[in-house]
């Protein structure tokens, strides 16, 4: 028998009513067997356990899956899209920003950071609390409270810089950093960005990516609150053994 820890985020660590908790599992037990134990010990979470997304050690993990012996299992729903990591890249030696961030995003000094005497064009991506949803069911927000498994979180940002930098080889400084806590409407979330010496080195679309991986891969969440209730709000993207 080996004991992991385990962690919940999101709507599973309301339903389950703990952040955390360790779990006593056989050897060579699955990440399948990991969703019906954790079912037993909490009931009122089952339905979504059953379909949570599992991450061992960082890394999203699948059914079939063996459990490692001292390893660290987070359960979580597909994402939502955000002390931070800052790093230049060693092979391209252009800047790469990412961080999960409590502070204000200053983007004006955020991008001044991506920026390089060559450069030319940075393009930028930034998302905006808003009070009123009109697409959809329209209603009212209050604020919102952003959460990640921080983490897992600044890997998987560095992963999508990556990303970016393997597709569009103009591109020169890339920021992406997400925030997190209690933000009020009109505060911006998150911030995409990238340069490159000219605007049709690639920039524009690279941003566009950034932004839309963030929110399939990126293990940040956000609860929406106002006068209608409040309510964890997740996305559908599962990801891949490629992911």
């Amino acid at each position: 028998m080996t004991v992991i820890r385990v962690l919940f985020f999101a709507i599973l660590k309301d339903l389950c009513g703990v952040s955390q908790t360790e779990i006593g599992l056989s050897p060579g037990a699955t990440v399948a067997q990991l969703r019906l134990q954790l079912q037993e010990q909490f009931p009122p979470a089952t339905g979504v356990i059953k379909t949570a997304l599992v991450a061992l050690d960082g890394e999203f993990a699948f059914d079939e899956d063996v459990v490692p012996d001292s390893t660290e299992a987070a359960l979580f729903p597909p994402v939502s899209g955000g002390t931070g990591d800052l790093a230049g890249d060693p092979t391209s030696g252009y800047p790469t920003i990412c961080q999960i961030t409590d502070d204000d995003l200053d983007l004006n000094v955020l991008i001044a950071q991506a920026t390089l005497p060559t450069t030319g064009a940075a393009c930028v991506f930034t998302g905006v609390v808003r009070s009123v949803t009109t697409r959809g069911d329209p209603h009212q927000t209050d604020y919102l409270e952003y959460e990640s498994y921080q983490e897992m979180a600044v890997a998987k940002l560095h992963q999508v810089a990556e990303e970016i930098r393997q597709r569009w080889a103009a591109v020169e400084g890339i920021v992406i950093v997400q925030r997190i806590g209690r933000l009020e409407p009109g505060t911006p979330t998150v911030l995409v960005g990238c340069t490159a010496a000219h605007r049709d080195s690639g920039v524009f679309e690279a941003a566009r990516y950034g932004i839309d991986r963030l929110k399939e891969i990126v293990p940040v969440w956000k609860r929406e609150v106002g006068p209608q209730g409040q309510d964890w709000v997740t996305g559908s993207y599962i990801p891949t053994r490629e992911d």
